[in-house]
């Protein structure tokens, strides 16, 4: 059974942030965790349902909401389709911003 959108981004933060893994399994795949070059950040590229989803640790340095909470100590991950914020996720607690409706799969 596949996994709700709330549960596999979940399960993203999870392993990426809290586990720190260097790879992620997700329904039977496997998936990089990488740094990005300049902030050093963890992102991780992976598929929901044919989508492609990208997992981004949060800047602790920006001046966002969520940023605050990320110096304080909180594992936040936030998560983009399109290039377009869809959900963050604190304590395995998500947000998502607004109704999120996943846009056309992606063509790789």
């Amino acid at each position: 059974m596949a996994a709700s959108l709330e549960e596999m981004l979940i399960s993203v933060w999870q392993q990426a942030l809290v586990e720190g893994a260097k790879s992620m399994r997700l329904e039977n795949r496997s998936f990089p965790v990488r740094r990005t070059s300049r902030s050093r950040l963890r992102e991780v590229d992976f598929q929901f349902e044919g989508y492609e989803l990208r997992g981004l640790e949060q800047n602790p340095k920006t001046a966002s909401r969520w940023a605050q909470l990320a110096r304080q100590g909180k594992r936040v991950m936030q998560f983009l389709q399109q290039r377009r914020y869809i959900a963050v996720v604190v304590d395995r607690k998500v947000q998502f911003y607004g109704d999120v409706v996943l846009d056309q799969k992606s063509g790789s």
